[in-house]
C-alpha cells in the first residue's frame, strides 16, 4: 500500500436520504477528505432524494434497479479508483479520525480489513440503546473472527484476492467475506478509533423482532461453509434449539383441548427452555458490558425478542425494513 493511498467509500442506499447525508457529511468531515478520498454512493432504486443527496454532496452515484447489498458492495467496488476500500452503511455516521486509523491499521503486518462494531445513537430509544449493549462496544484494538460490512475499510488486493462478496447471500455476507479472508491468512483487526453510530437499530421491540428475523436468514449456510469457523458456530446453532421450542409450545397449545396436562407440560418445558437460552445470552454479554448489568430486566426483554427474531429466520422469509427516510433533507 502506497504511503497516501487513495480511499474509495462505497455507501449503499435505498430510499434514505435523511440518513445518507448525516453519512457523507461524516465522511466529508475528515479534513483528508478531499484531496485522498472518493465516494461512490450505490443507489438501489430510491424513490426519494437519496440519488440527489448524493450528487449534491459531491458523490459520485451508481443505480442499480434492483439488488443484493452484496452485488450493490461489488458493483461499488469495480467502480472505485482507490487502493483501500471502505464500506459504510448509509445510516452510519463514522467519527473524526476515521480514516486515520483505518489507514495506519491497514498497514499492520499481514492485515487485510479493520473496522469496529457499531455503538447505538446517544438519543435512541431504551430499545436501541438495550440493543448496543447486547451487541457489545469496540475495545482498543485486537484481532477479530469478522467485522460488520457497514463499518469496514479493506485493502483492494484482499478484496480482489477473495472475489469480493458473495452475492448469493441476502445477509451475512460480511461473516462469509471475513471467514474467506482469515481463510487465506489475513488478519482482521478491531479498532476502537473506528467508531460508527448506526443509526439503523430497531428502535422497538417490534423491529428487533422483524430486523432479525431477516438478518439471520443466511446464517446456518454461512457458518457452516467450509472452512467452518467454530466460533461462530454456538451463534448459529442457537436459534436451531430456540425454534425447536417454539414449535413444542404450538404443539402443546393445539393439545389443551384435548389432553391439558401434557399441553401444559409442553408450554412449560418449551418456555423454560426458550427463556433459558436467552438468559445464557444475556449472561455473556453482562460479564463484558456493565450496562448490561445495569439494566438487566430490559437486556432481557430485547434480548428475548432478538432470539426469538432469529429462530423464526430459520422457517420464515421477512423483507430487509429498507430506509426510512421520508423526511425533509436539510438544506445544506
Amino acid at each position: 500500500m502506497s504511503r497516501n493511498p487513495r480511499v474509495s467509500f462505497i455507501v449503499p442506499v435505498r430510499n434514505d436520504a435523511v440518513r445518507l447525508q448525516t453519512c457523507l457529511r461524516s465522511i466529508l468531515r475528515d479534513p483528508q477528505a478531499p484531496k485522498q478520498v472518493q465516494i461512490i454512493v450505490v443507489d438501489n432504486g430510491s424513490t426519494d432524494e437519496s440519488a440527489a443527496v448524493a450528487k449534491q454532496l459531491g458523490a459520485d452515484v451508481l443505480t442499480i434497479e434492483s439488488g443484493r447489498v452484496a452485488e450493490l458492495r461489488n458493483r461499488g467496488a469495480r467502480y472505485a479508483s482507490g487502493d483501500v476500500l471502505a464500506f459504510v452503511d448509509a445510516d452510519n455516521e463514522i467519527a473524526g479520525g476515521w480514516l486515520y486509523a483505518a489507514l495506519e491499521c491497514l498497514r499492520l503486518p499481514t492485515v487485510g480489513a479493520v473496522g469496529a462494531m457499531y455503538q447505538a445513537p446517544a438519543d435512541g430509544t431504551w430499545v436501541q440503546r438495550t440493543y448496543g449493549h447486547l451487541r457489545g462496544g469496540p475495545r482498543d484494538q485486537q484481532d477479530a473472527d469478522w467485522l460488520g460490512s457497514g463499518n469496514l475499510a479493506v485493502t483492494r488486493s484482499a478484496f480482489e484476492l477473495v472475489g469480493g462478496f458473495d452475492t448469493s447471500l441476502e445477509t451475512c455476507e460480511d461473516v462469509d467475506f471475513c471467514h474467506r479472508l482469515r481463510a487465506k491468512g489475513l488478519r482482521l483487526v478491531s479498532d476502537a478509533r473506528l467508531k460508527s453510530v448506526h443509526h439503523g437499530d430497531p428502535r422497538t421491540l417490534w423491529e428487533v423482532l422483524t430486523s432479525e428475523r431477516w438478518r439471520g436468514r443466511d446464517n446456518l449456510r454461512v457458518t457452516f461453509r467450509k472452512p467452518v469457523a467454530w466460533a461462530s458456530v454456538p451463534s448459529a446453532v442457537v436459534p436451531v434449539f430456540h425454534v425447536l421450542f417454539m414449535a413444542l409450545a404450538v404443539v402443546g397449545v393445539a393439545l389443551l383441548p384435548t389432553n391439558t396436562r401434557l399441553g401444559a407440560v409442553l408450554i412449560a418445558t418449551a418456555v423454560a427452555g426458550f427463556l433459558a437460552g436467552t438468559a445464557m445470552r444475556v449472561v455473556r454479554a453482562a460479564l463484558r458490558e456493565a450496562a448490561v448489568r445495569a439494566s438487566l430486566m430490559r437486556a432481557f426483554v430485547v434480548a428475548s425478542f432478538l432470539d426469538a427474531g432469529r429462530a423464526l429466520a430459520l422457517v420464515t422469509r421477512a423483507p430487509h425494513r429498507g430506509g426510512q427516510s421520508r423526511q425533509t433533507v436539510a438544506a445544506s
